[in-house]
């Protein structure tokens, strides 16, 4: 099922200064090159940087399917979609019904490509699943901008946007070593709540975590998965702190299961450690502001948002002139960077509720 088009007559365009850049490693990029066709002595050169992505191109019909909105981050990569849609006035949005149904996926994604579509921002509920059709529509010319779960083949999309699971951890297991250092913590008991472990996103903030931790020479003393919910957030945490009597420092892989995990620590009385989230949920962020958190890790709900925009530069021809090669590139992974009471401020505007 689609929902109904958002689309708007082309007017003057008002100049959009959109924070949240991309990264690209560690390089920040935000796109902009002339939209003014080349003069017949530059022609078959690259433009130069010269004005704003963001003013009226040509207009382009844009396809969005995304996941339902049954979690607090996923509800925000919807959300993020359309209001990034509704910026642009050259931009007609086909926005497909969110579902966790593989099958009803493939078939939103039959009707983009036969109604010919400009380009298709897809954040699959099953990256695998979602790889042949993806491919097809590739064949047939339309873009694929591919967001948050992979296909599993590099033809499937033009461009690919992420979060980064692994460098979530990273992060997370940094500043857990920056705690232990300014806090001369000897012997320190650390602890860790993932989400669920057959998932390769948790592994790889497992992985993540480890790997930083072990640079500051300490590593996970008591781990436990839950499944990204509240009730699984509490339960899990309660078994945590009843096997551990005493922690210094605990990281919680998701800010929406921390709504339970949380509550476990307030009904047990606990709040002797350091308390690391992982998303950037609005209430992780007012925890923060609170002092009853110490840190929340990010894994931006605005890669929807960015995968729309990169769609647009694609179907018009455009390219991102901060890098000297100003083609979109192939792979894009956003920053995971850590949200504590010095910065919350500058991330709240762009936190999700729970």
């Amino acid at each position: 099922m689609l929902h109904s088009t958002i689309h708007r007559s082309p007017s003057p365009r008002r100049l959009l200064i959109t924070a949240g850049a991309f990264a690209i490693a560690t390089a920040l990029v935000a796109g902009c090159t002339s939209n003014e066709p080349a003069s017949s002595d530059d022609e078959g050169e690259q433009q130069a940087a010269g004005s704003s992505n963001d003013e009226m191109g040509e207009e382009v019909t844009i396809a969005w399917s995304g996941p339902e909105a049954d979690h607090g981050w996923l509800a925000a990569i919807n959300s993020s979609a359309l209001d990034e849609a509704e910026k642009y006035d050259d931009i007609n949005l086909r926005a497909a019904e969110g579902t966790n149904d593989a099958s009803l996926q493939i078939q939103q994604v039959e009707t983009f490509i036969n109604e010919g579509v400009d380009a298709i921002v897809l954040l699959p509920t099953d990256g695998a699943a979602l790889t042949d059709i993806a491919m097809e529509a590739m064949d047939a010319g339309i873009p694929v901008v591919n967001v948050d779960r992979e296909f599993s083949s590099p033809f499937a999309a033009r461009t690919t946007i992420l979060g980064d699971n692994y460098g979530m951890g990273v992060s997370a297991g940094t500043y857990a070593c920056q705690l232990i250092e300014e806090h001369d913590i000897d012997d320190p008991v650390i602890a860790e709540i993932a989400g669920i472990d057959a998932l390769p996103l948790t592994q790889d903030r497992s992985d993540g975590f480890a790997e930083a931790l072990s640079n500051c020479g300490e590593e996970v003393d008591n781990r436990v998965a839950a499944e990204f919910t509240v009730e699984s957030g509490e339960a899990e945490a309660s078994n945590l702190l009843q096997a551990a009597p005493e922690i210094d420092i605990i990281w919680n892989h998701d800010d929406d299961q921390g709504v339970g995990v949380k509550a476990a620590f307030d009904n047990a009385g606990r709040d002797e450690f350091f308390f690391i989230g992982g998303a950037g949920s609005c209430n992780a962020m007012r925890w923060i502001e609170d002092g009853e958190m110490e840190a929340t890790v990010l894994y931006p709900p605005t890669q929807a948002a960015d995968g729309i925009r990169l769609a647009r530069l694609i179907a018009q021809g455009k390219g991102m002139s901060d890098l000297v090669q100003v083609a979109v590139p192939r792979r894009i992974v956003l920053d995971a960077p850590v949200v504590t009471a010095d910065n919350v401020d500058q991330h709240m505007e762009r936190c999700f509720e729970s």
